[in-house]
């Protein structure tokens, strides 16, 4: 059954360490109230990408502690916060979970 994000912000964050990534995704789990939507590896290299969904300063609380626990340990590929995605961006969203 899929979760309903409407109205959620979107983190998103890639690190070049698919094992940092974990460790980064709990640290943003109990450093703010989200939700994890997706946690996806690059195929072609060892690194994740992980989407986390919550109110705009939970992701952000999240995004802070997540790059802070990766530091030294991986190196951050990209990241961002959408404070409110538009239906076109959660439909393209959808589209990449578990791809």
């Amino acid at each position: 059954m899929a979760e309903d994000y409407t109205g959620m912000a979107i983190g998103i964050f890639e690190l070049e360490s698919e094992c940092i990534c974990f460790v980064a995704l709990d640290a943003a789990a109990k450093a703010a109230d989200v939700r994890i939507q997706a946690v996806e590896r690059n195929r072609l290299k060892s690194g994740a990408c992980v989407k986390m969904r919550g109110s705009v300063s939970d992701v952000k609380a999240a995004m802070e502690a997540a790059l802070k626990a990766a530091e030294g340990r991986s190196k951050v590929v990209s990241h961002t916060v959408i404070a409110a995605p538009s239906e076109d961006t959660e439909t393209a969203i959808a589209m990449t979970i578990g791809k």
